[in-house]
């Protein structure tokens, strides 16, 4: 035999080998983020196997890997309508995993892409069936609650298919031009509103600030004129202390003239 020969003999061996190797081989690795669920003789067994390296039986055993670690679907442009019939469109973001101890049931489900199958319409009959329950409004000032309905309605969807609810995310909530401007409106009038209540109070509050003074003034001079009129011989006696002794020149009185009392005859 040529050498030639020898050698695609040998290649060809070796392929054989390790192809009958893979098929028998004894042992298995599940990698991080995943589970192995072990088929017998092609049926799915109670056996899951976590992350490491794990002996299985040749020709009767066999495993299948599940990607354990998040994930995530979308649910773009969703629409649905609210209470009071407007229109509303939003984004929605479902992050969730597979059960890792439920990875054997997760797998007898059959089917392809069988997640988007069932969450996408899940996620969109949520979302009409909860946004039915409030105004246009209180989408947008109850979102929390939004957002926990939907996640309830959910959980049980993914319950049901061995997979686990994580996070949901409500991008947007978008309405109709009309609405929307209707809503600037009347935030613009609002704030408007307010603006003119503060105005008021202020002006309200300088007038009672001013008749406060008014009235304190008002009571003062009361105070005064009455001690004036109860003690007139205390301000007779202040008046002498403060007079120096000089006489005035003129005297004036409705019955007598106006005399000089400063040049009289001194004999």
């Amino acid at each position: 035999m040529s050498q030639i020969g020898k050698g695609v003999k040998f290649i060809g061996g070796f392929f054989v080998v390790m192809i009958l190797l893979n098929i028998l081989s004894p042992f298995v690795i599940i990698g991080p983020g995943e589970r192995g669920v072990v088929l017998r003789f092609g049926a799915v067994s109670d056996k899951i196997f976590n992350e490491g390296f794990h002996f299985v039986t040749p020709l009767m055993e066999k495993v299948v890997r599940i990607n354990t670690q998040p994930r995530e679907i979308k649910l773009e442009h969703a629409q649905a309508v609210s209470k009071d019939l407007q229109d509303v469109i939003t984004n929605l973001t479902l992050n969730y995993t597979v059960v890792q101890l439920e990875v054997n049931q997760y797998v007898q489900q059959p089917g392809v892409n069988r997640e988007s199958v069932i969450l996408d319409p899940a996620m969109q009959e949520s979302l009409k069936s909860v946004t039915a329950q409030f105004t246009a409004a209180e989408l947008i000032t109850e979102r929390e609650k939004v957002s926990s309905l939907i996640q309830a309605k959910l959980q049980d969807v993914l319950k049901k298919n061995h997979l686990e609810y994580r996070q949901l995310a409500i991008t947007n909530f978008q309405f109709s031009k009309a609405f929307s401007d209707a809503i600037e409106r009347k935030q613009v009038a609002q704030q408007d509103a307010l603006t003119a209540e503060n105005e008021l109070k202020k002006a309200q509050i300088l007038a009672e600030q001013r008749i406060a003074q008014a009235k304190a003034e008002a009571e003062a001079i009361r105070i005064q004129t009455e001690a004036l009129q109860q003690n007139q011989n205390l301000v007779k006696l202040e008046a002498v202390k403060r007079w120096d002794g000089k006489l005035p020149q003129y005297m004036m009185g409705n019955s007598v003239p106006f005399v000089d009392i400063s040049h009289g005859d001194s004999k």
